[in-house]
């Protein structure tokens, strides 16, 4: 039973988010608002809707760990597993000021998560700074992108292009919105709930299982945007992805959950895993930074450190 609130719970968060973030889209387009800003606001909250309401669920339900470790685990996933599966797809090349700009609000979003994290909790003032800290990050970019003609403001209007495609209805965007948000928050009950029966029956620790399987869960839709993106050799939607996936992620899903409910750290995280996360945000910006691309061997060795990932994971769980 616990497998099928999992699979149930994937099935309504992928397809909850993809519903959100076309209809938003759609609306946004509907409503006059430009590409870019479609494409820095709109998407980049859209497709992080999964982590974020799953977080929220678990935090209000009690297990903190499950919302923290679907953070940081998502992290990790997004730079190792999905940038890896990329570039095996097909090589990846990015602009150096992408790379500059969102890489180190990227390393500076981590750093500032572990000097906050250091204390054992994120209360609402500290989650309070980082959703502002988000604000600063999406108003810089927007001014970059409009003013100083960024070669990212083409990143951000071929995403808002390739969600809001189909002209819609406002009643009809209303609508998927409404549809998409339900499906999330069933989607999020489901895995949490799902999640936390596997974790009981099998001695594993809710923070192992964060980690993990919530973690690549709620992962899927940057996983099959990225693959896609390389398959059609859009390999800077790929970079972009991911980069403002994990901005998003610890300044927006964390900073929230946080405003709602103080999110404790364990110290199960706090000793390895959020050092993983951090070490791994500072290796990828030399590995992209070098002729500006991740090649097919590069990938590999991202999927390969991935896979010793998990294995030290659940290597630490004694009941396996």
């Amino acid at each position: 039973m616990e497998y099928a609130l999992v699979v149930g719970g994937l099935l309504l968060l992928f397809g909850g988010g993809e519903v959100l973030v076309n209809g938003a889209v759609s609306l946004a387009n509907r409503l006059g608002v430009s590409p870019l800003i479609i494409g820095l606001t709109v998407v980049g909250f859209g497709t992080s809707a999964p982590e974020l309401l799953v977080s929220l669920e678990a935090a209000l339900g009690g297990q903190p760990d499950i919302a923290v470790g679907n953070v940081v685990g998502s992290n990790i996933a997004n730079i190792l597993l999905i940038l890896g599966a990329a570039s095996v797809i097909y090589p990846i090349r990015c602009a150096p000021q992408v790379v500059f700009r969102d890489g180190i609000f990227m390393l500076a979003s981590a750093a500032l998560f572990a000097l906050l994290a250091h204390e054992g909790i994120i209360p609402r003032w500290q989650g309070a700074v980082m959703f502002a800290a988000l604000l600063v990050f999406v108003g810089y970019s927007y001014w970059s992108e409009r003013y100083r003609k960024a070669p990212s403001e083409r990143l951000h209007r071929h995403e808002a292009e390739e969600f809001g495609d189909a002209e819609r209805s406002l009643g009809l965007s209303l609508v998927l919105v409404a549809v998409g948000f339900v499906a999330l928050i069933g989607g999020s009950k489901m895995l949490v709930s799902g999640a936390l029966d596997i974790a009981r029956a099998a001695g594993i620790s809710e923070a192992v299982i964060g980690l993990s399987l919530v973690a690549v869960g709620t992962s899927l839709p940057e996983l099959a945007t990225s693959c896609m993106a390389a398959v059609r050799k859009h390999t800077d939607v790929a970079v972009g992805n991911v980069l403002g996936s994990n901005i998003f992620n610890i300044l927006s899903v964390l900073g929230l959950t946080a405003i709602v409910e103080p999110v404790p750290i364990s110290s199960e995280i706090l000793g390895l895993d959020l050092w993983i996360m951090l070490g791994v945000s500072v290796l990828v910006l030399p590995v992209l930074i070098t002729g500006w691309r991740i090649n097919r061997v590069e990938g590999g060795i991202f999927l390969l450190a991935y896979a010793g990932y998990i294995a030290i994971l659940y290597g630490r769980v004694p009941a396996l």
